[in-house]
């Protein structure tokens, strides 16, 4: 069991590591004023799940949710 935690704890740093940096990586969200006139539905707007943005959001997600599970783990009374 003591290998499993080490490879858990090994796992969740590196996950850590690549969140931190790639929401550092990430632009802001702020559309400003165009958004409540409906300017913001512009080529970019349409095919943001396409971009380098849309995918670097998609990673986050991922690696967020690996985060929570890999730290809800952690915590289970099996590694005490």
């Amino acid at each position: 069991m003591n290998a499993l935690k080490i490879v858990l704890v090994v796992l969740l740093a590196i996950d850590s590591i690549a969140l931190t940096v790639i929401v550092l990586m990430q632009e802001g969200q702020a559309a400003g004023l165009g958004s409540i006139s409906g300017m913001a539905d512009s080529y970019w707007g349409q095919n943001k799940g396409r971009s380098l943005e849309g995918k670097m959001v998609m990673f986050t997600r991922i690696l967020g949710a690996l985060f929570l599970i890999i730290s809800a783990l952690l915590n289970l009374s099996v590694f005490s």
